[in-house]
């Protein structure tokens, strides 16, 4: 399914419904593995919108990471904040996340 397109309000919108959000996968040492990815896919199917913790990364390395996991599982970044990025994919079947604007 394609991704919807998402305005600066969508952003501003979803950035607000993060903040309270607490991380519901920290990467560790291992890295992006396969079941990483899974419960990322699950979490985003199930959450549409979700907070990732890249623990003991440097910089560049979370640049690398992000793109990978956003690449993997077909999702849009809504926000980096240190080491800590925020994830959108919209559950076409069952959304949870409805977008009211005038």
């Amino acid at each position: 399914m394609t991704q919807i397109k998402l305005t600066i309000e969508h952003i501003k919108f979803l950035k607000g419904k993060a903040h309270h959000l607490d991380p519901v996968l920290i990467l560790g040492d291992k890295g992006v593995t396969e079941s990483f990815i899974k419960e990322a896919d699950k979490a985003l199917a199930h959450h549409e919108l979700i907070k990732i913790k890249l623990a003991g990364r440097d910089r560049e390395e979370r640049e690398s990471i992000t793109e990978e996991i956003v690449t993997a599982l077909n999702a849009t970044l809504i926000q980096k904040i240190g080491a800590m990025i925020i994830l959108f994919r919209r559950n076409h079947e069952a959304p949870k996340i409805f977008f009211n604007f005038k």
